[in-house]
């Protein structure tokens, strides 16, 4: 199992970097991210591999230039972990992240307070 501590240093600098090479390093080359903001932005809540989240990642950091997470709280699990945190919106944000091995993401799903909608 990876650092809890370093992986949520790491992976939320590179949010606020913007830093998407940075950003997808965390990630398995088969990775599957679930989110319900991708289902509203690309009519799939599914992105599967690093290219498909390099593109949709890509898109997203490039029309929200004031985005920046704010940690709150790591939670650890068994060859996963959740990280609680704050976006740019003020919105509440629980990412869990499933690792392999290889402490690369196999699996991560975001869920979002829904009292704070997308702009």
């Amino acid at each position: 199992m990876i650092d809890p501590e370093v992986f949520a240093a790491d992976w939320i600098e590179a949010w606020n970097r913007h830093d998407l090479d940075g950003i997808l390093s965390h990630y398995a080359k088969d990775i599957v991210f679930l989110s319900p903001v991708a289902a509203a932005r690309t009519g799939a809540g599914r992105v599967v591999g690093h290219e498909a989240l390099r593109a949709y990642w890509g898109e997203g950091l490039s029309v929200q230039s004031d985005l920046k997470f704010e940690l709150e709280r790591i939670l650890v699990g068994h060859e996963a972990l959740t990280l609680r945190y704050s976006n740019h919106r003020g919105q509440a944000v629980a990412e869990t992240f499933e690792f392999g091995p290889d402490g690369k993401v196999l699996r991560a799903s975001a869920c979002y307070d829904p009292a704070i909608q997308r702009p």
